[in-house]
Formats: structure tokens, sequence, C-alpha cells
């Protein structure tokens, strides 16, 4: 995209934005993705929650 249409983007949202109920969405979802990834992060994440990586060649 241009960066007209980016600016027209914005614009839109600037005049129509979200509801509160979205963006309590859209932080929620960030936030228990960012929960998972700590997890992960410092090992806690159980055994029989991670896939196994089999390779599909040599």
């Amino acid at each position: 995209m241009t960066y007209l249409n980016w600016l027209m983007r914005a614009k839109r949202w600037v005049q129509r934005p979200p509801s509160e109920s979205r963006v309590k969405l859209v932080f929620g979802v960030v936030a228990i993705s960012l929960v998972i990834v700590g997890i992960e992060y410092f090992g806690l994440w159980p055994a029989w929650m991670t896939l196994d990586r089999r390779g599909i060649g040599p």
C-alpha cells in the first residue's frame, strides 16, 4: 500500500474508533499470548503440551 492509503485508513480509524469491547478483546488476546510466551520462556511449559518436531526429509 502507498502512504496515501495508510493515511486514509488512519483518518477513517480516527473518525470511527473501534468499540471499547473490541479494544478489550485485542488487549486480552495480547495479554494471554504474552503469558504463554513467558511461561514457555521460563521453562514452566509442560512437556505434554509440546509438539514433537519431526522432519519430513533426511
